[in-house]
């Protein structure tokens, strides 16, 4: 699939998730290349349509284009809820397990998602998987004993990348923190595995959503198609 035709099914997403926001919702704006789309046609939506929401962002990249809309953006700890969060995802199998933070925002969207009522991803085909793992799970850790974090994942066999920008310095987070990439190319226990990441000292989050998500609309060339996750 060439980059032309994944655009459009994440448009398709995006503008079918779009439907979801109601007037006088709270609702919380992932990050990415879908949510893009997202956004676009809320942006839309708010000028054609009248519609007014309140929005709570995953990034400031995302913030600046809603703004740019003139939808109004709230700090999180100024919302008593979030009624729905749409987002997108790296990866997400049979088992709504879900990989995010390519972006290298999954701090701020995890932080987000668990705090809101309904949980929805848009994705293209290409991101819905059988096993997670294929792509490069994030693992956000602070920048002191950085190497020390690696050092330990090394020692697990989890092939651990600390990601660099286009200049070979270190990425950075929203918080200013590293991002570690692990190239596990399958994870057959995710369960057990986010346990081990989070309670390793250093790690602030790590990029595994497991059965948290409601739905997900899946970009698909016959038209948008929706998963609902009976588990939740």
């Amino acid at each position: 699939m060439d980059k032309a035709q994944q655009d459009a099914l994440k448009k398709a997403a995006g503008i079918e998730a779009a439907k979801l926001i109601e007037n006088g919702m709270i609702a919380g704006l992932g990050t990415g290349s879908t949510v893009r789309f997202l956004v676009d046609e809320l942006g839309r939506r708010v000028k054609e349509e009248g519609l007014e929401f309140t929005g709570v962002t995953t990034s400031r990249r995302t913030q600046e284009q809603a703004e740019g809309y003139g939808i109004r953006i709230v700090n999180i700890d100024d919302v008593d809820h979030i009624d729905v969060t749409i987002d997108g995802a790296d990866e997400v199998d049979k088992n709504f397990n879900g990989i995010k933070g390519g972006g290298a925002a999954l701090l701020w969207e995890k932080i987000v998602a668990t705090n809101s009522n309904k949980i929805v991803w848009i994705v293209d085909e290409s991101k819905v998987v059988d096993t997670i793992g294929k792509f490069p799970l994030p693992v956000e850790v602070i920048p002191f004993g950085a190497g020390q974090v690696v050092r330990r994942f090394e020692a697990k066999g989890y092939k651990p990348v600390l990601r660099l920008d286009s200049e070979g310095e270190p990425v950075r987070t929203d918080e200013n923190n590293y991002v570690v990439d692990l190239h596990l190319e399958r994870i057959e226990h995710p369960e057990d595995l986010a346990e081990d990441l989070i309670t390793t000292v250093g790690v602030v989050e790590h990029g595994l959503f497991l059965n948290m998500v409601d739905q997900v609309i899946v970009g698909d060339p016959n038209g948008p198609r929706v998963l609902t996750n009976a588990n939740k």
